[in-house]
């Protein structure tokens, strides 16, 4: 197999050069304005300063819990799991440095028209989607080739474990702290801003403006990049742990290790391909350009897939390419079927919108009964990709839970064209912020507008493809804990096993208050200090001064990193405590009720999130009264509720039960022997 450890390897430094490719293109392209230049580096300097501060926190914590692993289970974990938080941040800050250069150059590049405009703002973002999954594959490859022959229980695969562990846990903080921040000036900007002084999106006059730009990079690149970065290892990482159980490894047994990386690789290769087919064409619907290229990197890989595996020693082959390509199909499903809540031109939105005409109560209440209902074909999905794959699987000879797990792998081995379009989004949202600032014309405002809208059903897409990622991920995650563990049952006459089920259940609605209390508390200060500004500064609000950003910046920044202790904290030590306290099959118990819920939970959140923002969207179009209007008012008040909803909380949960999930198999022999009942 080290034929196919090079090839793994090759494929990730292509996805590298390609990333490298595309910000070399994006930062040739010209900007001339010197305002949106200013605004630009503005942003620069708010995100970068962020990050720096939450890596260093992160960068003890990760040190901590290294010396943890050293302690009670191995070096090689702790080294992998370093390295693993190391490539994570990596990938999330390559992603963000890109995308808060290329704003600008989006909103200049849109003087010219969309057809000139949309290719910045993807090549941007796929920056950003090709650096996760070169260095996810590298890293992987690598820490497997390292210790390949090592002497540690499980194998390798348990030494690439660490390396999951380390990019979820740096994934689950940077997602929720990057949440907590772009909710709290994007709350704030809209309270102050647009209900009490009538302002537009961006105006320059809003002290929050800058605040808000660079939580949309920091929440929604570098913070969603670091996410799907784990989603993505964990599923491979899973497989990797199954086969080693299941099929042994060494000889025949390892091509069924590797498999999960020989996917991720073709996965590249089709991503690559399917980005020659993201063309605005001569319709200029930017919309249909990035759903094109989603679904011609899904065709290019299932056609890839079958063939190598009909190339690779596999008595069963068929076992192996149906729940892979059923997978990859059920994973642009989900992504699609949020659409259909989330968009502004679909009816779940538009009723929204209408129902402001008769106040916020309203708008609420809708936008909430929508997203319940939104779970309802997700959920179904979800479960009808468990079972086929799991049938598809055992009907060719290969055990059912390698197919769940190949399903899961199967959604994210398009990591690459997913990733891409998610970080466009947030480029085109501040492009919008630089024109206003450069006092562009309505022509190109409403350019960048489109490239915003499209850039929204995007990122609400990609929420959706990844929960439905998470869902099979974190079940591949629970097979491997129960191989490790030896768990074949667990019953619901168990007192542990309910009591488990019933306290993992708990987590992710808990989890998501704590993330939404600290957005709230947070929120209020950025309230006061806006009011504040604009009272005391004089000529602020008749745009003769400057508001003082930085101010609100280091409001957003403190407030963030303040509040992820506890999240942190609950993530990484209940799983151990309940371990502990109630043994294995307990554990199990828990794992599976965080996950029903968790799945659940961020399905709703996000999605009645969004459905409340393009709500709010639809009027500011022109529908119901426009902008200023009692409905406006309405709606901005169901989008302010949806805020934390969707960008803090919700998409948080997918990595959460993923931290919990490795946390519990990453301890599990040492829980075993802990263990009080």
């Amino acid at each position: 197999m080290v034929a196919w450890e090079i090839v793994t390897l090759v494929a990730g430094v292509l996805s590298l050069g390609v990333a490298a490719y595309f910000y070399a293109w994006v930062m040739r392209q010209p900007n001339e304005s010197a305002e949106m230049a200013d605004f630009s580096e503005a942003i620069q300097e708010g995100a970068a300063a962020y990050l720096r501060r939450l890596y260093q926190a992160l960068g003890m914590l990760s040190l901590g819990v290294a010396v943890i692993l050293l302690i009670t289970i191995n070096w090689q974990t702790a080294v992998a799991y370093l390295v693993g938080a190391v490539f994570s941040a990596g990938a999330g800050y390559a992603g963000m440095y890109v995308a808060t250069r290329a704003n600008a150059k989006v909103a200049w590049a849109a003087r010219s028209g969309l057809q000139e405009a949309f290719p910045v703002g993807f090549f941007a973002g796929g920056v950003m989607g090709m650096s996760v999954v070169g260095v996810a594959l590298i890293g992987m490859t690598l820490i497997y080739m390292i210790f390949r022959n090592t002497a540690v229980p499980g194998g390798a695969p348990s030494v690439v474990l660490g390396f999951s562990f380390g990019a979820s846990a740096m994934a689950l903080l940077a997602k929720a702290g990057g949440g907590i921040y772009t909710k709290t000036a994007d709350i704030g900007a809209d309270l102050v801003g647009k209900v009490e002084f009538g302002l537009a999106e961006d105006d320059p006059r809003n002290p929050a403006v800058v605040a808000d730009n660079v939580g949309d990079n920091v929440g929604d690149v570098a913070g969603m990049g670091s996410d799907i970065f784990d989603s993505f290892v964990a599923s491979v990482v899973a497989v990797m742990i199954l086969g080693y159980e299941l099929f042994g490894g060494s000889g025949a047994g390892e091509v069924y290790i590797m498999f999960p990386l020989i996917l991720s690789a073709l996965g590249v290769f089709a991503s690559v391909l399917g980005m020659f087919f993201v063309r605005t064409g001569g319709k200029n619907d930017p919309g249909r350009a990035l759903n094109t290229g989603t679904v011609a990197t899904t065709l290019i890989l299932a056609v890839m897939v079958a063939i190598v595996s009909l190339l690779l020693p596999f008595e069963q082959p068929w076992g192996l390419i149906l729940p892979t390509i059923f997978g990859l199909g059920a994973g642009v499903l989900l992504g699609f079927t949020t659409d259909k809540y989330t968009d502004i031109d679909q009816d779940a939105v538009q009723t929204t919108a209408k129902a402001a005409l008769s106040g916020p109560a309203l708008v609420i209440i809708e936008g909430f009964s929508y997203g319940l209902v939104s779970i309802v074909p997700s959920m179904i999905g979800i479960a009808v990709a468990m079972v086929a794959s799991y049938y598809l699987a055992q009907m060719f000879g290969v055990p059912g839970t390698y197919g769940v797990s190949l399903a899961a792998v199967g959604m994210l081995s398009i990591t690459g064209m997913i990733v891409s379009a998610d970080a466009y989004g947030p480029i085109v949202d501040n492009a919008r912020g630089c024109a206003e600032v450069g006092h562009e014309d309505e022509d190109t405002i409403a350019v960048c507008d489109r490239l915003d809208a499209a850039g929204n059903t995007a990122k609400a897409i990609t929420k959706g493809f990844a929960i439905g990622a998470a869902a099979l991920t974190v079940l591949a995650l629970f097979s491997a804990y129960a191989e490790t563990v030896d768990l074949t049952v667990l019953s619901l006459t168990n007192p542990k096993v309910v009591a488990g089920l019933f306290l993992g259940a708990m987590m992710p609605p808990y989890f998501s208050a704590l993330l939404m209390l600290s957005v709230g508390r947070n929120a209020e200060l950025m309230v006061a200090e806006i009011r504040r500004q604009f009272e005391q500064i004089p000529g602020l609000l008749q745009g003769k001064t400057k508001p003082d950003s930085t101010r609100c910046v280091d409001i957003a920044t403190r407030g963030a990193l303040k509040e992820l202790t506890l999240p942190a904290v609950l993530s990484l030590v209940s799983p151990i405590v309940i371990g502990v306290l109630l043994g294995a099959e307990a554990l199990g118990g828990f794992l599976g009720g965080s996950i029903v819920s968790g799945i659940i939970f961020a399905l709703f959140m996000s999605n009645a999130g969004g459905l409340w923002d393009n709500a709010k969207k639809f009027i500011e179009d022109g529908a119901l009264g426009g902008k200023g209007s009692e409905a406006h008012k309405a709606a901005v008040v169901g989008d302010t509720v949806g805020d934390p909803f969707k960008d803090t909380a919700g998409p948080s949960l997918n990595t959460l039960i993923t931290v919990m999930s490795l946390t519990a198999t990453v301890f599990a022999p040492l829980l075993v022997k802990l263990a009080l009942f």
